[in-house]
């Protein structure tokens, strides 16, 4: 008990405290950047719309570098340090009057100490200010099942699921739990009632938090990355059983996402896996965040949406998940959309340029035909 206390107490003791480094995260927010690179033998870096870019100061020093950074942790995240060779959380940082909040990794490299932080804005923008299709609203209605976001690192992942979760705040009155390693977005309620869960600060772990969350009556769960076997098995069973849930997973495609999921398990459990995300899933959304042209408009996500109809049902079942992209381009009345469909209307809507579309196109001549009217894809090819 009074390690907790202790615990409690560092925290909110750190929360207004000044820290050295925080004139370099700073900048990074006066910049509008996404992320913020410190190596030793570099000076600053900070990725501003996609381009990595040189704080103007000169490079940092091993022992600065651990002056400007070790403060940043407390006692729990210091002895992970030592452990793992690195630590996940979240800094906050007053800027003008307004608090910042970062997820931060801090690790070793080269038997040095650096720092990878990411900005986590202090608004939840709507469907419209992502310039994702309005359909991500059908997602939001279910009473049960599963939906996934996913993509690689830096994608976009975490503010899509944190406007589809702000959606249904504003929209139901539910019970949203989320637990996160660490907590990005901090919600207002609105119609919901919202309760976060940090894994380590207010929970010791994931599989005693998932224990903890069933006794705690949620109606839809965050439940964050699906890194392994436990945490997937997890996440469908609480489908299963009544909730919504969820997650993110690194897939570079909604069809490989399949494949991604089984990779986790054993081949003999392939077909009961199979079972369950056909059953249980309801969408996989894949995202990739592209440079815009449109004035204002920093970087924009092109989105690929697959849906559970019978069709695709019956492509996973069947282990037949090479036909699953022709299913998502002729599943447009079923609210599904390949890459090569968002990067169109991303054209037409003038958010990007040609040039970008083409250097991301799973199919570049399939794009080309796009562009001209023609749809590749026919009712009967799957």
């Amino acid at each position: 008990m009074a390690e907790i206390d202790a615990a409690i107490a560092e925290k909110f003791l750190s929360q207004d405290k000044e820290y050295e480094v925080d004139k370099i995260f700073r900048a990074l927010v006066k910049l509008e950047g996404s992320d913020l690179h410190m190596k030793v033998g570099r000076p600053p870096i900070v990725r501003v719309n996609g381009t990595l870019k040189n704080l103007n100061r000169g490079p940092i020093d091993a022992e600065e570098m651990l002056r400007l950074l070790w403060p940043l942790m407390d006692a729990r995240n210091e002895r992970i340090f030592k452990e793992n060779g690195g630590a996940d959380f979240a800094h906050v940082v007053d800027v003008d009057g307004e608090k910042w909040r970062f997820r931060v990794n801090m690790f070793t490299q080269l038997g040095n100490v650096g720092l990878v932080a990411r900005r986590i804005n202090n608004w939840i923008p709507n469907f419209e200010g992502l310039n994702i299709p309005p359909v991500m609203e059908e997602l939001c209605k279910f009473d049960q099942g599963m939906v996934l976001l996913a993509g690689v690192t830096g994608s976009g992942k975490s503010t899509t699921i944190a406007s589809m979760l702000n959606w249904i705040n504003r929209h139901y009155s539910k019970h949203i739990l989320t637990l996160e390693d660490p907590i990005e977005f901090v919600y207002t309620e609105d119609k919901c009632l919202i309760n976060q869960r940090e894994i380590g600060q207010d929970v010791k772990n994931f599989e005693i938090a998932m224990g903890h969350a069933v006794r705690e009556d949620p109606d839809i769960i965050l439940i964050g990355e699906m890194r392994d076997q436990e945490t997937f098995l997890t996440a469908i069973h609480a489908a299963e059983t009544g909730h919504l849930v969820f997650g993110t997973i690194h897939a570079s495609s909604a069809s490989s996402t399949i494949g991604r999921i089984l990779d986790l398990f054993p081949e003999e459990m392939h077909g009961s896996i199979r079972s369950a995300i056909a059953f249980n899933m309801k969408g996989i959304v894949a995202q990739k965040l592209l440079k815009s042209i449109k004035p204002g408009v920093g970087r924009v996500p092109t989105v690929e949406i697959m849906t559970m109809n019978p069709t695709v049902q019956k492509l996973i079942l069947e282990g037949k998940d090479s036909k699953l992209p022709d299913a998502i381009r002729i599943g447009k009345d079923d609210g599904m959309q390949d890459f090569t469909m968002s990067l169109k209307s991303l054209i037409d809507k003038e958010l990007i340029d040609r040039e970008t579309a083409f250097a991301v196109a799973p199919n570049v001549e399939a794009l080309k035909m796009a562009l001209k009217g023609i749809n590749v894809a026919q009712p009967g090819m799957v």
